[in-house]
């Protein structure tokens, strides 16, 4: 499936609702709630059985994906603000709550949960300088200087800060 060319024009959330996806361990969709399709613009039948990644937008870094994938992969949640791509090319970002499934009988991972919601402007604007920069460093130099820079953004906001708690506290307090 051919990916849209994205458009400057972002899709407003009802902060009421949540946007609700499952992927197999994989990353391909195994389940999506009405309210994830009316956003993305895909139909049900498009959406299942492909990877999560067909919202990918462009502007996101791939240094958050890879954070994102070594700790569910382990097993631990993570939360993270997101950009994503809509269908018709419009945008929507989102603060995502990532979850492992496992098999309840041998504990292993089986799949993911995603579960959405707004954030506020604020928010986007503070983590869209952000992702820009690493962005631009990944085109230039690569993913490993992508991420020592960011790396060093989070040491310049306090010894321990990890991805996981940025994340954490720029919805919280933002």
């Amino acid at each position: 499936m051919k990916k849209p060319a994205p458009i400057n024009e972002e899709i407003v959330l009802d902060p009421k609702r949540y946007i609700v996806s499952e992927t197999d361990e994989h990353g391909k969709l195994t389940f999506c709630n009405d309210y994830f399709i009316e956003i993305c613009g895909y139909s049900k039948e498009e959406l299942l059985g492909n990877p999560h990644s067909i919202i990918r937008h462009p502007d996101m870094p791939k240094i958050v994906f890879k954070l994102l994938w070594e700790t569910i992969s382990q097993g631990k949640n993570i939360n993270a603000v997101i950009k994503n791509l809509a269908k018709d090319g419009r945008y929507y970002w989102v603060f995502t709550e990532f979850e492992s499934r496992r098999d309840t009988d041998t504990g292993k991972i089986i799949g993911y949960t995603a579960s959405r919601k707004t954030i506020s402007k604020h928010v986007t604007e503070i983590i869209s300088d952000l992702y820009a920069k690493l962005l631009e460093i990944e085109k230039a130099e690569g993913i490993e200087a992508s991420e020592a820079y960011l790396n060093a953004y989070l040491k310049d906001k306090g010894e321990d800060i990890t991805f996981q708690n940025f994340m954490e506290n720029i919805h919280k307090f933002y």
